[in-house]
């Protein structure tokens, strides 16, 4: 068995605080032991170690938006990707690097921020106008509706006088009768 020697040796200098840097830390930190855990107490081959160290140098450049392999998103496909590993991995062999970088995403979601008196008012205000809107349309659509049947019907009475026209073509106004003669 290799002797124990301190794991914070094999640290880079600290993350720059800011944009995910004290995920970054905790990231780099967890797989600095993991990698010196391994490797002292040989539970693997030198390939185990190899896997955590870039498992975790991918988590860090993730985490603080530095990505060189993968399109940056916080998900463990695109961990596997920045790693350049197989997805299987993470999923199956290191789940608990795969359970840290979950809960470290987590931590760098912040959670939303409740609306101001200003945002709250103005919402309701788009939301009646929204309800006005519709209103308004459904009412257009209503009245178009009633246009087309009543051009239809003009439409329909304007042939039938065309066709009871006679052979020249003139169409006679034909008189109605009041009620009554």
């Amino acid at each position: 068995m290799k002797p124990l020697q301190n794991p914070e040796a094999t640290l880079k200098p600290p993350i720059e605080e800011g944009h995910g840097g004290q995920a970054a830390t905790i990231a780099e930190t967890v797989g600095a032991v993991l990698a010196h855990a391994a490797d002292a107490l040989q539970q693997g081959t030198s390939t185990d170690a190899t896997e955590i160290r870039m498992i975790t140098d991918a988590m860090v450049r993730l985490l603080v938006g530095a990505p060189l392999r993968s399109d940056g998103q916080l998900t463990i496909k695109s961990l596997a990707e920045e790693a350049g590993l197989r997805r299987n991995k993470l999923t199956h062999k290191h789940t608990g690097l795969k359970d840290l970088f979950y809960a470290l995403v987590k931590t760098q979601q912040t959670p939303p921020r409740p609306f101001t008196d200003k945002e709250r008012e103005a919402s309701d205000k788009q939301k009646k106008d929204l309800i006005r809107v519709r209103a308004e349309r459904d009412s257009l659509r209503i009245k178009t509706q009633q246009m087309a049947r009543v051009i239809h019907v003009l439409e329909v009475e304007n042939h039938n006088l065309r066709e009871s026209a006679g052979t020249d073509g003139v169409i006679r106004v034909m008189r109605r009768r009041r009620p009554g003669q």
